[in-house]
C-alpha cells in the first residue's frame, strides 16, 4: 500500500469515526437539552448534512446553548474535515491521474535502431546526432522517474534494467544496428554481457571511464571501447601543439590539396577586435570562412560585421597553402607560435594526455596538480594564486585547465586572468551546461567532455555514413545533390535556408572547392556541407 492509499485510508476511517461521535452527541442533546428526542438515523443525517453543508438547518433553531454550542463546533469541524482536506487527498490524485509514465517495453515495430543503456550528457548529443541522420533509438533507463522525466521531454525511452535479459528484449535490441552502454565501467561490462545473451550479432560499444580497464570491456564481448577523456586531452593538446587543426579524417577526403580546419584567433592577433568584413581574411588569403565559434557559441555563416575577438575560433576552407597562410594571421605578434611557456593544470588522465602530446610535439609545459606524482613539477591547488605563480603563470603563454570540477576551474580561471591578463587559457568542462560560464570568466578556448564524448559515440555507430563529427558544434557531410540538382548555389541559397555551407562538389572524380554563387549542381553530384546538428538536419529534410 503506498502512501496515498494509506493516508486515505486513515481519512476516511478518522472521518467516519467523527461522524458516529457527533451523532451520538446530537442524538443525545436533543433529548437532553431540547426534549425532543430523535432517531438516530435522523441525527447522523443531521451530522452529515452539516459537515458537507448539503441540507442544513431541518432542525434549527435550537433553544439550548448547549446544542447552539455543539452545532459550532460541528460546522468547523465538518468545514475542516471536508474542504480543507481537498488538497491534501483529492489533489494528488489528480496529479498522479495526469502524470505521464514511461512504458517498460517497445511498442512498436523497431528495426536498425540504436539502444542506449542509461542516459547521460553525452546520451543527450548522441540522440542529436541520431535524430539528424533520422536513425531511431530507444533510451533503456532502469531509474522509474528519470526515465519519466525523460519520456516528458519527449525522448523515446522505456523504464527497464539493461543488465537483465528481459530489459533488453523488451528495447528489440535483436533488430537494432547497435547497443550503447553508458553507465559505470562494471555495470556497461555487465549490459554487454546481457546483450551477447539476448543477441550475439548485435553490435556492441561500450563508454569506459577508467582506460586500464578496457581490456575487461573487450573480454566481455564489446565490439568497440571509447575513452572520451583521451580524446579530450587529445583535442586539448592540439590547440597548442598545431596551429592548424584538420578535421577531416583519412577517410573522409576532398580533394588532394583541399581541407577544412579551425583555427583559434589568439590574444595580440591583428584580427582581434576586427569585423569579418574588415578582416581582409578571403581576400588577403583565400580561404572560406564557413563558420566561427564566438565564446562557445557556434554561428554559420557568421554575419560580416561580426566581432572577432580571443576567443574566436574560425571554421575555413582552403588549400594547404592559404591555410597557413590565415593560421599567420591568427597568432600573436608578440608572441609567435610555440613561445612561451605552456601551464597544464591537473594531472589526472586527460591532463596526462595533453602532457603526452605537448611532449610529443616539442612544446616545454609545466604540470601542477593537488596530488605529487610523477610528472607533476608543482604540487598546489589551482585556485591559489601563490601556487599558480608558483608554475609559472605569470609569465607562461597558454593554460590549459584539465581539472574534473567544472566550479574549479572557473574559479582558476578568474584567477589566472587576474594574474596574467593577456595569457591565453584553454579549458575542459565535464558539463556542456558550465561552457558559457567558463568563457564569462575568461576563458578564450573550451571544450566538453560530454559534446566530445557524444559524437565520439555517433561517429562509431554511424560509420557507413559519410559524417565526420568534430569536437565542437558542427558537422561535415558528404550527401547527395538532391532537388538541388539544376540549381545554382546563388539560386539555392543554402545558407539562408539551413544555416550550412557547400564547401566542395564532388562531380565525375573531380573535385570543385572555388564555388561562386554561378556554380551550377547537376545530378550526380555529391555535395559536401558544413553546418550545425540543426543545419544538418534542415538541409537533409529540404534537398534529400
Amino acid at each position: 500500500m503506498d502512501t496515498w492509499q494509506r493516508r486515505t485510508l486513515l481519512y476516511v476511517v478518522g472521518l467516519a469515526g467523527v461522524i458516529l461521535v457527533f451523532s451520538l452527541a446530537y442524538d443525545y442533546g436533543m433529548s437532553a437539552f431540547e426534549n425532543d428526542p430523535r432517531e438516530f438515523l435522523h441525527s447522523l443525517q443531521v451530522v452529515v448534512e452539516t459537515f458537507t453543508t448539503t441540507g442544513f438547518g431541518s432542525d434549527a433553531p435550537w433553544t439550548s446553548n448547549r446544542m447552539r454550542l455543539l452545532i459550532i463546533v460541528m460546522d468547523i469541524t465538518g468545514v475542516v474535515l471536508i474542504f480543507l482536506a481537498l488538497p491534501v487527498l483529492l489533489f494528488p490524485l489528480f496529479e498522479e491521474a495526469m502524470e505521464t509514465e514511461a512504458p517498460n517495453r517497445v511498442e512498436r515495430d523497431l528495426v536498425d535502431h540504436v539502444v542506449i543503456c542509461h542516459f547521460t550528457p553525452r546520451g543527450e548529443t548522441l540522440v542529436t546526432e541520431l535524430e539528424t541522420w533520422d536513425v531511431d533509438y530507444v533510451v533503456v533507463e532502469p531509474d522509474r522517474d528519470r526515465a519519466d522525466d525523460l519520456y516528458d521531454e519527449g525522448y523515446h525511452v522505456i523504464n527497464a534494467d539493461p543488465q537483465s535479459v528481459e530489459g533488453l528484449e523488451h528495447s528489440r535490441l535483436a533488430s537494432a544496428r547497435a547497443l550503447v552502454a553508458d553507465a559505470s565501467d562494471q555495470v556497461n561490462t555487465s549490459i554487454v554481457l546481457t546483450a551477447r545473451e539476448v543477441d550475439e550479432s548485435v553490435r556492441t560499444v561500450s563508454v569506459v571511464e577508467e582506460p586500464d580497464r578496457a581490456k575487461y570491456h573487450d573480454l566481455a564481448g564489446a565490439d568497440a571501447v571509447l575513452s572520451p577523456r583521451g580524446l579530450l586531452g587529445e583535442s586539448l593538446a592540439g590547440k597548442v601543439t598545431t596551429g592548424v587543426s584538420a578535421t577531416l579524417g583519412d577517410d573522409f577526403v576532398i580533394g588532394e590539396d583541399f581541407d577544412i580546419a579551425e583555427l583559434p584567433i589568439h590574444r595580440g592577433s591583428d584580427l582581434v577586435g576586427t569585423t569579418l568584413a574588415e578582416s581582409g581574411i578571403r581576400e588577403e588569403t583565400g580561404v572560406n570562412v564557413i563558420g566561427a565559434w564566438f565564446r562557445g557559441d557556434f554561428v554559420s555563416p557568421p554575419a560580416p560585421d561580426a566581432e572577432l575577438g580571443a576567443s574566436t575560433v574560425l571554421l575555413v576552407s582552403g588549400t594547404a597553402s592559404q591555410l597557413e597562410s590565415l593560421k599567420a594571421k591568427t597568432l600573436s605578434d608578440v608572441r609567435g607560435f610555440r613561445r612561451g611557456e605552456t601551464v597544464v593544470v591537473g594531472y589526472g588522465e586527460v591532463g596526462q594526455t595533453i602532457a603526452s602530446g605537448l611532449e610529443t610535439a616539442g612544446v616545454p609545459y609545466t604540470v601542477l596538480d593537488r596530488t605529487e606524482m610523477d610528472g607533476v613539477d608543482v604540487v598546489g591547488d589551482a585556485t591559489e594564486p601563490d601556487d599558480l605563480r608558483a608554475v609559472g603563470v605569470d609569465d607562461a603563454r597558454t593554460v590549459i585547465l584539465a581539472l574534473s570540477e567544472d566550479t574549479d576551474t572557473e574559479f582558476a580561471t578568474l584567477v589566472i586572468r587576474d594574474l596574467n591578463p593577456d595569457v591565453e587559457i584553454i579549458a575542459r568542462a565535464e558539463e556542456t551546461e558550465n561552457v558559457q560560464k567558463m568563457y564569462r570568466a575568461g576563458a578564450d578556448y573550451v571544450l566538453s567532455l560530454a559534446t566530445v564524448s557524444g559524437r565520439m559515440l555517433a561517429s562509431t555507430i554511424l560509420e557507413d555514413e559519410d559524417v565526420i563529427s568534430m569536437d565542437q558544434q558542427v558537422e561535415i557531410v558528404r550527401t547527395d545533390a538532391g532537388s538541388l540538382a539544376g540549381e545554382t548555389l546563388g539560386e539555392a541559397d543554402v545558407r539562408s535556408k539551413t544555416g550550412c555551407t557547400v564547401v566542395a562538389v564532388e562531380r565525375n572524380g573531380d573535385v570543385l572547392t572555388d564555388l561562386g554563387p554561378g556554380v551550377e549542381v547537376r545530378y550526380g553530384d555529391k555535395l559536401v556541407i558544413a553546418g550545425t546538428d540543426a543545419g544538418v538536419n534542415r538541409f537533409t529534410s529540404l534537398y534529400n
